[in-house]
Order: structure tokens, then sequence, then C-alpha cells
């Protein structure tokens, strides 16, 4: 929507607008990693939260993140700190527009359609999940994920920042 309305066309004028978004987005995404990686390892078995069958956290309650508006709040700021996402729009969706059509109109739309599409990967992947929830929640598999994609999105935020 903001590239359609012509945020990313700003972006891409202002060098110092786009650096200043970037150097953000990098920081964000090393410090979300970060935690990751601090967590699995600051946290041994016993001190991480027990479920019960359904997955749901027995004791102190859930955390923050681990909410429907804790992750939608982590998502959008993940996505608004990325400026490669509004320069993949700028690339991508212009070569759809039909000639003579309204670009904010069509590219709402066309944004609509990928909206749409990453929603149905998503629910495949819950849907995934959801099957080998069981062996997802044991604390070695967690320990390993929350490592594996800590380091994975520290590293993009480091090649965020110190890329081209």
């Amino acid at each position: 929507m903001l590239t359609s309305l012509g945020v990313t066309a700003l972006l891409t004028a202002s060098h110092l607008a786009y650096e200043t978004l970037r150097w953000a987005g990098a920081a964000y995404l090393v410090w979300m990693g970060g935690r990751l990686l601090w967590t699995s390892w600051r946290c041994s078995v016993e001190e991480r939260p027990k479920t019960d069958g359904t997955g749901a956290e027995v004791g102190s309650g859930t955390r923050a993140d681990d909410t429907v508006l804790g992750g939608w709040r982590q998502g959008i700021t993940t996505n608004l700190l990325n400026p490669k996402t509004g320069a993949f729009y700028v690339a991508v969706l212009p070569q759809f527009v039909p000639a003579g059509a309204s670009h904010l109109a069509a590219g709402v739309l066309l944004t609509g359609v990928h909206i749409l599409l990453a929603v149905i990967w998503a629910c495949a992947l819950i849907a995934c999940a959801h099957l080998f929830r069981d062996r997802l929640q044991r604390p070695s598999a967690r320990r390993f994920l929350d490592r594996v994609t800590g380091t994975a999105i520290a590293v993009f935020g480091l090649r965020l920042g110190l890329g081209e």
C-alpha cells in the first residue's frame, strides 16, 4: 500500500531516508536474532515453560510475543523496517499494472494477491507444524530451532546493514 502511494519512490530518491531505514531494519533483525540466541542459550530444559497437551503453556501464561497481536506487531515491524520489501514491490509490481489503469488501485490489488498467497503459504506451514507439534515442542527441538532461526535472522540483519 505504501509503495503504491509512492513512499518507496521517496526512499529511492532520498539516500538518507533509505540508509536510515536500512540501518534501523538491520539493527532490529540483529536484535531479534540475538534475543532468540540469548534465550536459547540461557534457558535450560528445566527453565523452559511446561506445556499441556494442546501446546499452551502451563503456569506463568504466554509471553507477549506468543499472542496473535504480538506476532502481528513483530511481522509488521519487520516488514516496515525492511527497505528491500519496498524495493521488491517497486521492481515487480509495475510490470503487471495494465496500461491506463490506476497505479494505486492496481498496486493495491496486486499487493492483496501477494498477501493472499502469503497467507495460504503460512496456513500450509501452520498445518505442517500442527502435524509435528509433539516433536517441535520438545525442549531440545525448540532450542535447536531457536538457535537456527536466531542465527539466520541475525545474519540477514548483518547482511542488510553491511551490504550495498
